[in-house]
């Protein structure tokens, strides 16, 4: 892998590449796209994934405090527990051998016993309107925390995180989160891997859903085998900062 912006270098160090900044709350937005803009190919991320792009995923969850996920992806990935890494050992000193996932769902229509034996409890994110037996089931197993009435509000959904003391959060989608979460003005930056592939069809973008209109700079873009890594960020104001 190498650095071609902003400046170039052969092997750089990743983790040091996607450390958070220090002393303030982060949201970070994980996602890998085709050239043409599609989220998935043959319905499933995975199929856009590089090794290069599989390293990177995997540097970004052992960096973050609680990786974050809407229903939708967790049904379509297959996701599960996080299982912990040799490698996270120092990048996560001081901290759960894991992070912990959140789950976002209004319906909690996703196989909770998938999470029953996460080495870092799950957290799921509903609303008031969620069944209320699928409440309960989620929570002999999960830490459930109701942010919202009729739909789940991503502010106090990010609120209830950073009670934990969970402030480095990386979403991983899908693209309605992001879209949810662009609207509320709430994502501080976007890691974005470019598969040189044109996919077409119906595959949403990575952010599908309310208009939002959130101005980024670029910050960095690494690459390996023709896949780019992008990293955009936004500007943060004095008020945004607090």
């Amino acid at each position: 892998m190498r650095r071609i912006y902003p400046d170039i270098k052969d092997n750089p160090d990743i983790v040091q590449a996607y450390a958070y900044p220090e002393g303030r709350p982060w949201l970070r937005l994980n996602m890998v796209a085709s050239a043409d803009g599609a989220a998935w190919l043959k319905g499933r991320s995975g199929g856009l994934s590089s090794s290069g792009d599989k390293q990177i995923f995997q540097i970004l969850r052992g960096l973050a405090d609680v990786v974050v996920a809407g229903a939708a992806t967790v049904r379509k990935e297959g996701y599960g527990p996080i299982k912990p890494r040799d490698t996270w050992a120092a990048i996560r000193a001081g901290r759960a051998d894991v992070p912990p996932i959140a789950v976002i769902s209004r319906s909690l229509d996703f196989d909770l016993e998938r999470f029953a034996d996460a080495p870092s409890r799950t957290i799921v994110i509903t609303c008031e309107a969620a069944p209320g037996e699928r409440r309960k089931a989620a929570a002999r197993g999960s830490d459930v925390v109701v942010a919202g009435e009729e739909g789940v509000d991503m502010r106090r959904a990010v609120a209830a995180l950073h009670e934990r003391g969970l402030t480095r959060i990386l979403c991983e989608g899908g693209p309605r989160v992001n879209a949810q979460l662009s609207a509320d003005d709430l994502v501080d930056e976007l890691c974005l891997s470019i598969s040189p592939l044109l996919v077409g069809g119906g595959a949403a973008r990575i952010v599908n859903g309310e208009p939002a209109q959130v101005t980024l700079g670029l910050s960095q873009v690494l690459e390996e085998e023709g896949v780019l890594f992008c990293k955009y960020t936004r500007e943060q104001s004095d008020e945004r900062a607090d």
